[in-house]
Formats: structure tokens, sequence, C-alpha cells
């Protein structure tokens, strides 16, 4: 075959995906595994992908003259999807006496959202009719009871396909990876994408779960610099990370022991000290923090180095709603994430307006300067709206506290801790390890400084009992026989 036939494949290719893209068609997932082998093949030839593979990713929804008009084609063919299979959403929506062209992004606002407790409570009546139900997957269950969401062949194919698209682009992932995952396995759709991530690409991958910290350390290791079997890309959450890294403080094991070049964390708060001392220890020059949910995948958030959240457009709508009225929020404003997949991107089980109860701010589109603004920037995930603190000086977010507690010289990674407002002000209960030296004025005058009245009180506990202060997926152990000495 000649690099004519080669090149007009791969243009064929890419047609045939961006049109299935722009008109709601089922996307051939063969047709993005050749994408793939084409992505592949460009950068095993030129040492990058290209400019075609970007514009493709980012879609035509990145263009802002267009973005209106087709997230509401995508919106509107989306509730005409679940109006013909849903049988949760054809009540809903036959209750409102909705027509399928009312919907737009400007009257969205108009519509109920979905929570977790309409997945939890009717969990099969969102499952669509002409659909085969392939993998069951959970939420982990520690901000209440999980809700198991299923998931065609088909979507679990696609995802991965495109995730694999995006960090081929980036330079995040290649051939010569390494993968270990260390992840709860309940997070049944992630632990298939990544494995077909690697059937994908030809890398290879090791899915070890939430095991003892010392345990993965020792896979982490690295015999030599030329030692291709240790890992180069981990995927794990920041509480585990947390207690890697004070693993491997203890151990003084520091970069030339490993031979990680990424690291990718998900699922929680990474706070900017953990960050940089994860960089430190194992010699990656960014921890990287994705945003991910069960109830809404395929739509994800990835950071750019502004430390913005950006979500792809393609296949999903994001809003930002105030988390009393639900009404839409303007940039800067405190609000929760509002998520609608769209159709064809989401199948068996999906979602119209699901509250995801995380808290963020949306930023101007005219003050984002950063590698992807492109597309809509976010602030970082501030924690749950249900855990959100209402002082007499402002809201306190999770985030706010996390981030002071973790930068104290103490390290009390991961942060530990119980608050409350008592007449305005944040009382805030922390082992009295997390102090280690400091005093609870000391302490207090830090999180002064985030303009934060707040009243420190420490607490002498064991292991068990820090942990019931704030419950965190690293606390999701799964224990391993191991040998031990006679």
């Amino acid at each position: 075959m000649t690099g004519g036939s080669v090149v007009l494949e791969s243009g064929i290719r890419q047609f045939r995906m961006a049109m299935a893209m722009a008109f709601g068609r089922r996307i051939n997932v063969a047709v993005i595994d050749r994408l793939v082998g084409d992505a592949l093949a460009t950068i095993d030839e030129f040492g990058a992908p290209g400019n075609d593979v970007e514009q493709l990713l980012a879609g035509m929804f990145a263009d802002p003259d267009e973005r209106t008009r087709l997230q509401t084609v995508a919106l509107q063919r989306t509730v005409r999807y679940l109006m013909a299979r849903s049988p949760f959403y054809r009540d809903r929506f036959a209750a409102l006496d909705t027509r399928p062209k009312s919907v737009t992004v400007d009257t969205l606002s108009d519509f109920p959202v979905t929570t977790k407790q309409d997945v939890v409570q009717r969990r099969d009546e969102f499952v669509c009719s002409g659909t085969r139900p392939y993998l069951a997957t959970r939420t982990t269950g520690t901000t209440g009871p999980p809700a198991e969401v299923w998931l065609s062949h088909y979507e679990v194919e696609l995802w991965s396909g495109l995730t694999v698209l995006s960090m081929l682009l980036h330079g995040e992932f290649g051939p010569a990876d390494r993968l270990q995952v260390n992840i709860s396995s309940r997070a049944t759709a992630v632990v298939h994408e990544n494995l077909r991530m690697c059937s994908l690409t030809g890398a290879s991958i090791r899915v070890l779960g939430l095991i003892p910290p010392d345990e993965t350390l020792a896979a982490l290791l690295a015999a030599g610099p030329d030692d291709t079997a240790a890992p180069t890309v981990v995927h794990t959450y920041p509480s585990y990370l947390a207690e890697l890294v004070l693993a491997a403080e203890r151990s003084r094991l520091g970069p030339a022991d490993f031979r990680l070049r990424h690291i990718v964390t998900s699922g929680e708060i990474l706070s900017p000290a953990l960050a940089r001392a994860a960089c430190a220890v194992f010699g990656v020059a960014r921890v990287e923090s994705r945003y991910g949910m069960t109830t809404i995948l395929p739509v994800t958030g990835r950071d750019c180095s502004r430390g913005h959240l950006h979500f792809d457009l393609n296949t999903g709508f994001c809003e930002v709603l105030s988390i009393a009225e639900q009404a839409p929020c303007a940039p800067g404003q405190l609000g929760t994430l509002v998520v609608t997949p769209y159709y064809p991107y989401r199948e068996c089980m999906p979602m119209f307006r699901y509250d995801t109860r995380d808290l963020v701010r949306s930023i101007a589109d005219d003050t984002v300067d950063c590698e992807l603004a492109g597309t809509p920037a976010f602030s970082p995930i501030l924690g749950k709206a249900d855990h959100l603190l209402s002082t007499g000086a402002g809201p306190v977010t999770t985030r706010d506290l996390v981030e002071v507690l973790e930068a104290l010289p103490s390290k009390p990674w991961p942060a530990r801790f119980r608050a409350s407002v008592v007449r305005g002000v944040v009382h805030l209960t922390v082992p009295v390890t997390a102090l280690s030296g400091l005093t609870t004025a000391e302490v207090e005058d830090s999180f002064r400084q985030r303009n934060i009245d707040l009243r420190v009180q420490t607490a002498q506990l064991d292991l068990g009992e820090a942990k019931a202060l704030r419950r965190l997926r690293s606390d999701l152990l799964e224990n391993t026989f191991t040998r031990t000495a006679v």
C-alpha cells in the first residue's frame, strides 16, 4: 500500500468520525481504533500526532461561533432519545409536556435536575430500551449509598478509544509505557478503560488496586535507569498518593529509584502541597488532577497548567447552578456542577442534567489564557455541596480546609478532620499529630491568611479514629495475603 493510500484512508476515517459527531449518529468504534493506529504510526514517524488529530479531538464545539447552536442540537437529540427509550425520562418529560425543540441552552434551567437519590432508588427505570447492559460499575460510597450504573459494550469501547486518542495527542501515553493502576476494584469502568487503552497502544498494564502502600511502592521501584519493567505512569487517588509519598520518604527513596514520567489522580481533592511533594519524590514534572464520575461518563475534566478544569465539549454539556435556587451562576459565583452527557456517547443509562453536587466556579472566557483556552474553564473541584460551611465571613469549602492543612510542615497527608460551624465560626477537629510542633494558634493563623476565621481543636486519636473523621478512597484498602517469616 502506498503512502498516499494510507494518508487517504486516514483522512476518510477522520471525516467519517467527524460526520458521526456532527450528526449525532453512533460512532463506529472500529474507525476510532484505526485512528489510534494512524496516530501511533504518525508519532512513530514524525514524533507527534499532527494537527489533524488535534482538530478532530477539539471538534466543532470548540468554535465559539458554532458552540451554542451545536450544543442546542446535541441537547435536543439527547432529549429525543430519552423520550423514546428511557422510562424515567419519558415520564418526567411527559409530565412537563416537553417538546424536544423547546430544549435549548437558554431554556435548560426550566427542567429539573437528576439526583443521585433518583439513580439509587429508581435505577432500573434509567436503563434504556433496546440496549444491552454489559458492564455494571458502582460509585465508591464515600459520600453516601453507592449508585450502580450499567454500561453497554459500545459505550465502554467508545470511551476508551476516545481516551487513547486524547492521551496520545497530549503525549501522556504511548506504546513504550507501563501503566500501574491503583484505584478501587469497584471502579470497573475505569479499569476496563485502562485495560483497553493499553491493548490499543501496545503498552503494558499492572492492575494492583488499593493494596497496602508499601507493596505498591515496591512495585514502582526500578532496578536501574534501563529497567523497562518498571512503571512509567500511575493512576491513583490523591489520598492514596499521599500515603505513597509518605512511605517513600520513610524509606528515603527519590527520583533515581523510579522510572515514572506521569502521575494521574482523580476522585478527590489534590492539594498543591501534596502535588509538589509527589513531584519531588517521584521525579515527575506535574501531577495531573482529572475529574470524572461514574454517573456522567464519558464527560470528564482535565486540569491545565493554570489549574483550571476543562471539559470536552463534544461529549456533554456542563452547567454551574446556585446551590439553593438551582439558578445559573455567573462567572466567579460558587455553584454545583450539573452535567448532561450527549447521545450517542451515552446510550444504556443516560443522565439529563445530573447534579454532581460538586462545587465549582465557572471562569469568564475572556480571562482564560491557558493552553486549553478554546474550551470553557472552571475552578478545580472545591468539595461537595453537602459539606459546604456557611460562616459569617462567607462560605468555606472542603478544598479551603484541605489546602491549608496539607501545607503545614507536619505533612498531615491525607488531611483528616471534622468541621462544623458554631455561631458563624468554623470549629475544626484534627488529630494531634497534624500539628506536630505547631500550636493551635499558629495553625489558626495559617487559615486566617486565607481569610478563614477558625478555631482548632486537637484530639488524641488512633489510626482508625482519625480515619473516621474524614472518609477517603485510600480507606478502601484491599489487603492481600503476604508471606511472613515463621
